[in-house]
């Protein structure tokens, strides 16, 4: 019998009906897959049916990666590592499905990570995920929301991003105490190009910091009060960070790259 341990965020998805949905968003047959966190194995089993290539499962917890061991003996790879110690550039050479029912405590820091390294090559064509409900609906969030900030301006830079469903607790062993939605990620064809994605996540850090204040604050702690800047981007400063789209935060950290690269 596998405990589930709180410390390392575990909810084992046991819903043979959302397992069933979730391997069918795209075709794995004759693929490369990585699974995050396999847990107990119950989604890994429905991928192996769909006879995937190459089946590469991430796990940290010993215990578990005792257990998947056993139960699928020769028939997936195991990383027996925290997947944010992991270069995920270099898991395989061929491009990745990813499926992962990722931890709610850590999920927003894995996207981040996995987006921040972005390479001009995608590593993955997929990514299928679960997240907690809450963190979903801040990843689709739109401009001049309440739930618009970092995380959507970040996540929507090169991945066009499509709700596939929410699933509720009782699909979960044991219960989470929220609702949990799967989102599908694909990799755009056209983007904003930024010379480092860490310029995105310092110009939307300082704008968000500063969420309910206007947006000269954060604008002239960037740029120095550079009129040049504003006059090319016409922004109108007495606006507020969730006020901008997702494409001016892409331009402005272009102009701040301009100013420091």
């Amino acid at each position: 019998m596998i405990k589930t341990k709180r410390s390392l965020g575990q909810n084992f998805l046991t819903d043979k009906n959302i397992l069933e949905k979730i391997v069918n968003i795209v075709p794995i047959k004759g693929k490369t897959v990585l699974e995050v966190g396999p847990g107990s194995g119950n989604l890994t089993s429905f991928i192996l049916n769909k006879n995937p290539k190459r089946f590469i499962v991430i796990e940290k917890d010993n215990d578990l990666v005792r257990y998947l061991d056993e139960i699928f003996n020769n028939q997936i790879e195991i990383i027996n590592e925290d997947i944010l110690d992991i270069d995920e550039n270099i898991i395989s050479k061929e491009k990745i499905t990813v499926f992962g029912n990722l931890p709610y405590y850590i999920s927003t820091e894995i996207l981040s990570k996995w987006i921040v390294n972005l390479k001009n090559n995608f590593w993955f064509d997929h990514l299928i995920l679960m997240f907690q409900k809450e963190v979903a609906d801040r990843i689709l969030a739109k401009y001049n929301t309440s739930q618009y900030g970092r995380l959507s301006i970040l996540a929507n830079w090169k991945l066009d991003i499509k709700k596939i469903s929410d699933v509720k607790p009782q699909s979960f062993l044991p219960k989470p105490k929220i609702d949990s939605t799967i989102l599908y990620f694909s990799p755009k064809k056209k983007y904003h190009e930024l010379v480092d994605p860490r310029n995105l996540e310092k110009v939307t850090r300082v704008f968000f910091n500063h969420r309910r204040k206007m947006l000269k604050k954060p604008f002239n702690q960037i740029f120095n009060g550079n009129k040049n800047v504003l006059n090319k981007l016409k922004i109108d400063l007495n606006l507020r960070p969730q006020n901008l789209n997702y494409e001016m935060y892409y331009k402005l950290t272009s102009e701040y790259e301009k100013l420091t690269c």
